[in-house]
Formats: C-alpha cells, structure tokens, sequence
C-alpha cells in the first residue's frame, strides 16, 4: 500500500473522534453512576450496626418511674382496699421500698440455649461454625419470640366441681381474699421496675407434675418437703407419703423442675397447669431455717456458712470454733443476713419469697399458707381431682422432738435482738409481708 493511500481524509477524521468521543462520553456516564452506588452502598453499611443493634435514642423528655416508698405502697393500697389488712410500721421509717430489686419484668436475656430446640440428626455438609452460627440465631429467635407473648393476666380456674363437701367454704373464701390481694398488689406497683430476668431462672423453684398437671413453687420452710412428697404419690413414684424418706425426697431428683424443659414446654405448662405456692409468715420461716442449719449437726451449713459468720460477726473467736463453724447464734446470722456485704451468699432457706417464686410474673392460682398448711393442702388436693384416700401429711420432717417454730418460739429468739435489727428484718422481708398479708411482727 502506498503511503498517500493510508493518508485519512476529513470525513473520516470527523466520524473517528465523533465515536471516541460518544464512546468516551458513555464510559463517563457509566463510571459516575458506578461511584455513586459504591459511595451509597458504603454509607448503608455504616448505618446497618447501628440500626440492628438495638440502641435507639434516649428521649430524655420521657418521665421516669417514680419509686415507691414503702408508706406510698400502704396508703394507696389502703385507699383503694379498705378491706384488705396491710400491716403498720411503728417507726415510720424513711427508708424507700426499692422495688426495682424485688421484681422482674418479663424481658428474657439472650444467653444459653434452651433445651430441646436442636436440630434433627442426619448428614449434612454444613461446617461446624455455620451450624453455630445457625444454632445462636435460632436460639436468639426463640428468646425474641418468647419475650413477644403476652403471658396470661387471668388465673387459671380450678374445677370446683370436683370439691362436693361444704366444709370447704372457709378455705374457698380464704383463696378468694389471698388471690384478689396479691392481684391488685401487683397490678398497682409490679409494673414500675424494668429489671431484666432470665425465664429459666424464674422457673428454676418450680416443680411439675405431669399427670395432674401441677406446677409447684417450692418455699423451703414451709411444708416443702411433704409437698414433695405428695408430688411423687401423685406421679406414681412413691404408694404412701409417709414411706418416703427425707433423703429420698431431697436428692432423689424423682421429681422434675419446670426450668428442665425448653421454651415452648415452659409456656405451655405455664398456661395451661395449675400452679400453686405455699408461703409462712417470714419471720417465722427465718428462725425456723436457722433453726434446723445451726443448731444441729450439719455438714454444709456449719463448714460454709457458719465458719463465715463466726470469723465475720464474732469478735475473739475462738481457733475450734473458727474451723468447724458450729455454735452460729441468732444474732450473728441476723448481722449476716442484714449485711450488704455478706461473706457468703444467701441460701433458699431464707431467701425471699419474692424472689424464689415471683408472685407478680407468675399468676399463681392457689395461694396457701403455712399457718393453714393441712386445711388448704388437703382442699387443694380436692381442687386438682387427687385420691380421695391422699391425705397432706402432718408429721414433721426432721427433728420431731424439737417444738415446732411458731410465734411464742419466734418471741424467744427476738429477745437477743434490738429493736433496730427486729425491724431491719422486718424491712429485708418487707414485699413478703405486704404480697401475702402477713401482719407486723414483734417490734
């Protein structure tokens, strides 16, 4: 080819850089919408921790809960229930009524998983850490879902029916009043804390039986060990409840607890069981723990908790006293008991009733007491279609010889006590004594 052929004439010129030219122009187009979705996509980023986290602006506009303080509680309890018995401090104290610390909402805290809600056996080809990841968003969900229920206000209904004998009316009208005061004790201040709690620590004092569909709240000290035992007669573990020994009853583990089930099996029985606890006036359950841990042989109180108090609350104490913990007396359990501080954690024994069966969170359709332990067992027992030859029994677990703690007992053991510590106990026990009635002890 000869050079003057490869010369380019105008026109060609002109359509050569008019398409590199609208090429050029369509590269730029393309690159500018390019960059202002990768620049948008980077933003969304951004936001999305902040959007899934959970936190959101705090209104500071919002009113807080007021807490209540305790004469707040029994005037407007008071005024509203004239009827109703609310017992009176003599001092007039002005401490508050923190009731933040007394109750739990019904927010559930994300942590382990919940029994039962694994995946089905089988190959996969899933990685372990998939499946992990798996596992924790499902359990999360779970948790997610549960908190949405909205658990039950009503009571369950006993069926009535069954009880046939008109010398039940006493103990039918005596239920009527516990459950209506505890309902509007609750319904007014259960709702001013937010307090977070784990369900399956809510659940973890309860124990089930299946067959009759009995959920029981155990109180220790108060008729927990023979109401152990009519759960294993029931559930047809045991003939009689008087053959069952108190080991047996105690360690045997026969018996289920409702924090042993999974979220959808908690629920369920919650709805749809008959639950009931048994409570006794708290000062009475106090000395009667103390009682039964420190003034006879024991292998775990003596060596955890009475070793921890003598070498606290004792001054001079002697080195034989300090090493097997025995000889605890009444006042230094009590200076334990009051102690912020405390050397030793609290126990079951003397932990409040409060905080073992959260009688504001779970609406408990049988509320008996101590004081009328036999009458309202057996009448209960009627109420869940029990047999008829199934009788609460009456003896007394441990110790037999020992008189039964009741209120002359308690007189005695309050004598060592100023009248500061009676009513710091007094104050330590006070939701007890205001959810269930109990009247002012010996201040």
């Amino acid at each position: 080819m000869q050079p003057s052929e490869m010369v380019m004439n105008p026109k060609q010129v002109f359509f050569s850089v008019l398409i590199f030219g609208v090429a050029g122009l369509v590269l730029f187009m393309y690159l500018q919408v390019w960059i202002e979705e990768q620049h948008t996509r980077r933003v969304e980023k951004k936001r999305e921790p902040k959007a899934t986290s959970g936190w959101r602006p705090v209104n500071y506009l919002q009113p807080v809960s007021r807490i209540m303080t305790r004469e707040k509680i029994q005037e407007h309890i008071s005024n509203q229930n004239p009827t109703f018995h609310m017992p009176e401090d003599p001092n007039e104290k002005k401490e508050n009524l923190l009731l933040n610390s007394e109750r739990s909402s019904r927010v559930l805290t994300e942590t382990s998983p919940s029994q039962g809600e694994g995946q089905p056996l089988g190959l996969t080809t899933k990685s372990p850490t998939i499946k992990l990841i798996e596992k924790h968003q499902e359990t999360k969900t779970l948790f997610k879902k549960f908190g949405e229920i909205n658990w039950p206000l009503d009571i369950h209904l006993l069926n009535r029916s069954l009880v046939k004998d008109n010398k039940w009316r006493r103990a039918e009208a005596a239920q009527e009043k516990r459950k209506s005061f505890l309902r509007e004790f609750c319904k007014k201040y259960g709702g001013v804390s937010h307090a977070q709690s784990h369900l399956f620590h809510m659940v973890s004092r309860i124990y089930v039986e299946d067959k009759h569909k009995i959920l029981y709240c155990e109180v220790p000290k108060a008729g927990c060990s023979n109401w152990k035992r009519i759960l294993m007669v029931l559930n047809g573990l045991a003939p009689s409840a008087y053959n069952i020994s108190h080991d047996a009853v105690h360690y045997g583990k026969h018996l289920k607890k409702l924090d042993s089930f999974d979220l959808k099996g908690i629920y369920t029985r919650l709805n749809t069981y008959t639950k009931a606890v048994f409570v006794r006036d708290p000062m009475e359950r106090l000395v009667s723990a103390f009682r039964d841990k420190f003034e006879h042989p024991n292998s775990y109180y003596h060596p955890v908790f009475g070793k921890a108090i003598i070498k606290k609350y004792r001054p001079n104490a002697c080195e034989k006293v300090l090493n097997n913990g025995s000889g605890v007396k009444f006042k230094e359990f009590v200076h334990y008991l009051l102690d912020s501080h405390r050397p030793v954690g609290m126990d079951i024994h003397w932990e409040k009733v409060s905080k073992l069966c959260y009688p504001c969170l779970i609406n408990y359709d049988f509320v008996g007491k101590f004081e009328t332990l036999e009458e309202d067992a057996n009448y209960f027992l009627q109420l869940i279609g029990a047999p008829k030859e199934l009788k609460f029994p009456n003896f007394k677990d441990r110790h037999s010889s020992d008189e039964r703690t009741n209120a002359q007992v308690v007189r005695q053991y309050l004598k060592d006590l100023t009248r500061t510590e009676r009513q710091l106990i007094y104050d330590f026990y006070y939701l007890d004594y205001l959810m269930f009635n109990y009247t002012t002890p010996f201040l």
